[in-house]
């Protein structure tokens, strides 16, 4: 077994449960850890054996650029998108994280944490 992460990747997007956020937009910071079996990559060099990075990005932009209220539902979606497209995957650990939230005062980013099996038991 090993781990595969995708570290800050930054998106704008419209996500949020307020009419100025789907207007305006705002920055989102997404940390992704994958625990798999990539042994046969390690011994083969051969990209089929492993999680394709460029592939994943696209599959989590993909997600980003479909509006949503909520930060918790939209890592849901993205953790299902990953677990169909690698269903091998024993682990996910995913942060998203939205900058400067409108919550009337000065907050640097709100969060939710989900890790897969455990918040899908």
């Amino acid at each position: 077994m090993g781990k595969v992460s995708l570290e800050g990747i930054e998106f704008h997007a419209y996500h949020g449960a307020y009419p100025e956020e789907s207007i305006l937009g705002n920055r989102f910071t997404l940390d992704l850890e994958l625990e798999t079996d990539f042994r046969q990559a390690m011994l083969h060099d051969d990209l089929s054996a492993t999680v394709d990075y460029s592939k994943l990005y696209k599959l989590i932009k993909s997600r980003m650029d479909v509006k949503v209220k909520l930060l918790e539902h939209l890592g849901h979606m993205i953790v299902t998108d990953i677990l169909e497209t690698y269903p091998d995957t024993k682990q996910i650990r995913l942060t998203l994280k939205k900058h400067h939230p409108a919550l009337g005062g000065l907050v640097s980013f709100s969060s939710v944490q989900i890790q897969y099996p455990e918040d899908y038991a």
